[in-house]
């Protein structure tokens, strides 16, 4: 289970970091749930990896988060009750539920499926504190607009790896027949003519995966065709289109780069199964690369992960697959005499994803010459280097691109103390921490559980030596 955070205020002696097992951190969660404001505390949780270890087994990858958040904010479309199947248990998925309750919406959890029902939903403006923790909340606006004809929405939260403006968004909604305008913190829209939105056309200066999914919901109950054109093209998109379709909406062009959407003037619950997470899959194939290990794991669509095993087969990996399981070999008996280093080059989906550019980066430091990574898509997504560079990387960075230097090179790495400071960068360290030499220390590991499901668990499944540490205050020692 994982801890929430809370504020640290009194304190007389600094805490001591303990392995806690599920049934205790279960108990101490349920006594800081009782404790007043005045004694509130701060659980900064820990991972301590000692690296070498060889993996080997198989790993089930769970449902896509980002397409788990976007789904959720569509049920808010429907009438009745939706169900959902592969809905990752995350800090981020948990947040999007806390906005559906804000809302009104009905949320029901049981034997790994989720039931929503929007039918009771009396606001159409969620808790802000909740809008603010992750960028996914704000698509709410679109289905809200839709369905109620106003919103107020905060601006949205998210890691802080660049400037990820919502004017696409608002953009969108006016080409829809909407009146928007930013005030006190939120984005406030309502229809121009008072009943709903009405289709339009609209076209993207860029094609941003969470505008083109709030205008594609938005536009699923508007009167008459949309056409969106320049929109993103990622498989979530695609698993989106997929909910609304099965939901009785009528979207046309999913994975292509324009939409043609005829509104309906209601939506109903259905039941649909989450995709895969093709960043997770990836990173589990690169924790196999950089460890030389032989792993499998499944569900993959592979068709989502292209991108990646081309660069691990160039690099000299044995990548094989069959019905949705892929086996991922990097060990030195089967790759000869290293892995080679590629150059990578992050844009928009079918290339290579900017949500596993960290966890490469982190795998090029162990191979062999000299890689080019270049940043296409966030300005601010190199702040992993600095940690890698902690325990030994050679990576120098102009700007967007950084130039890794490989094992020829001497790049090697040795265990040091690193602190997560977003979701990707924080899990490159994990893989980092896996291939170092000795023990390697890493917090704000908050970050890490915004986007990875039990990937402790996980990864010790496959035989990491990796332990989640939690500081706790001594009198919550007393169980």
């Amino acid at each position: 289970m994982a801890l929430p955070s809370f504020t640290l205020l009194h304190h007389q002696n600094p805490p001591k970091t303990y392995f806690i097992s599920p049934q205790k951190q279960s108990h101490i969660h349920s006594r800081l749930q009782t404790q007043t404001p005045a004694k509130a505390l701060t659980i900064d949780p820990k991972f301590t990896i000692t690296g070498g270890n060889k993996l080997s087994g198989h790993v089930p990858i769970s449902g896509s988060k980002n397409s788990a958040l976007s789904i959720l904010a569509a049920t808010l479309c429907c009438s009745g009750t939706t169900k959902l199947h592969g809905v990752p248990n995350l800090s981020d998925t948990r947040t999007m539920v806390s906005i559906l309750r804000s809302l009104g919406a009905k949320v029901e959890v049981y034997n790994g499926e989720m039931l929503v029902n929007a039918d009771g939903v009396g606001s159409v403006e969620p808790l802000s504190e909740e809008i603010e923790k992750i960028r996914g909340g704000f698509f709410v606006i679109g289905p809200l607009l839709a369905r109620f004809g106003e919103a107020a929405v905060a601006l949205p939260g998210g890691c802080d790896i660049g400037a990820r403006p919502v004017d696409l968004y608002i953009g969108g909604l006016r080409a829809l027949g909407a009146i928007v305008e930013l005030r006190d913190g939120k984005v406030h829209a309502q229809a121009a003519n008072g009943r709903g939105l009405v289709g339009g056309r609209f076209k993207l200066d860029y094609p941003s995966v969470g505008a083109t999914e709030t205008l594609m919901m938005a536009a699923c109950m508007a009167d008459g065709v949309t056409v969106l054109s320049n929109v993103a093209k990622e498989p979530e998109v695609i698993d989106l289109a997929r909910f609304l379709t099965g939901s009785g909406a009528c979207v046309e062009g999913a994975g292509s780069d324009t939409l043609f959407i005829r509104g309906k003037s209601q939506l109903h619950g259905s039941e649909y199964a989450v995709s895969p997470d093709r960043v997770e899959a990836g990173t589990f194939m690169l924790a196999a690369a950089i460890t030389r290990s032989s792993i499998s794991l499944s569900p993959v669509i592979p068709s989502h992960v292209a991108f990646l095993m081309d660069k691990l087969l160039a690099a000299g990996c044995k990548i094989t697959c069959a019905h949705g399981t892929l086996e991922v070999s990097a060990v030195p008996a089967n790759v000869g005499d290293g892995l080679r280093g590629f150059d990578i080059r992050t844009c928009p989906f079918p290339g290579f994803p900017t949500d596993l550019q960290p966890q490469a980066m982190a795998l090029l430091t162990t191979c062999n010459g000299l890689s080019l990574v270049e940043e296409t898509v966030f300005e601010n997504r190199m702040s992993h280097v600095r940690e890698l560079r902690k325990l030994g990387a050679k990576i120098r960075v102009c700007g967007r691109t950084a130039l890794v230097c490989g094992k020829e090179e001497e790049s090697a790495l040795l265990g040091s103390q690193l602190l997560a400071t977003d979701l990707r960068g924080g899990v490159s360290l994990v893989l980092a921490g896996l291939a170092a030499e000795g023990v390697t220390e890493i917090s704000g590991i908050a970050h890490i559980d915004r986007g990875y499901e039990n990937i402790d668990a996980k990864l010790r499944f496959l035989g990491a030596d990796i332990k989640r540490l939690i500081p706790i205050p001594s009198p919550l020692l007393q169980f």
